[in-house]
């Protein structure tokens, strides 16, 4: 199996288990700082998405070597993948988002929850609010991502 179908199959499972994470576990369990771990296997999908693209466009020395991190592989997703496999906004705002969450997680002094809400605040206070339906929703999305992912893999894998 290649890179990039393993890379794939991360996706797809690590998507799995936030699905179930939300939508079973949180309902037993009803811990708003649960969010955050859904977010976390959310944004690990999108990551392992980028790289399975990317390392399919690697194999196929259509771009130049990367580094395997974050913001050098969504950098040049942008740059080289989005015109050539036409990939709506959407979803790179999805990816920024998701980013965004997740770092200004990492950096915040502090986080409390406050009706089924999950609040974090920067080291100005400035407030990001994460709720269930926000999270179902970014699932949903990264489910079409992974799907469009897996297209521009296999459809583009019986030219070459």
């Amino acid at each position: 199996m290649e890179r990039y179908e393993l890379a794939l199959e991360k996706a797809k499972k690590e998507i799995g288990i936030a699905d179930h994470m939300i939508n079973v576990t949180y309902k037993l369990v009803n811990d708003p700082k649960m969010l955050i771990s859904v977010i976390s296997r959310v944004m690990d999908s999108l990551t392992n998405s980028l790289a399975a693209v990317l390392l399919y466009e690697r194999e196929y020395k259509r771009i130049p070597p990367f580094e395997e991190n974050f913001d050098s592989m969504f950098n040049l997703f942008k740059a080289r993948c989005t015109r050539r496999y036409n990939v709506n906004i959407e979803y790179i705002t999805l990816i920024q988002e998701i980013r965004d969450i997740t770092s200004l997680h990492k950096k915040s002094p502090v986080e409390f929850t406050r009706q089924d809400r999950l609040v974090i605040c920067n080291d100005r206070f400035r407030i990001k609010t994460v709720s269930i339906d926000n999270i179902k929703n970014y699932i949903n999305k990264a489910k079409l991502f992974i799907r469009e992912s897996e297209n521009m893999v296999r459809r583009n894998a019986g030219r070459d």
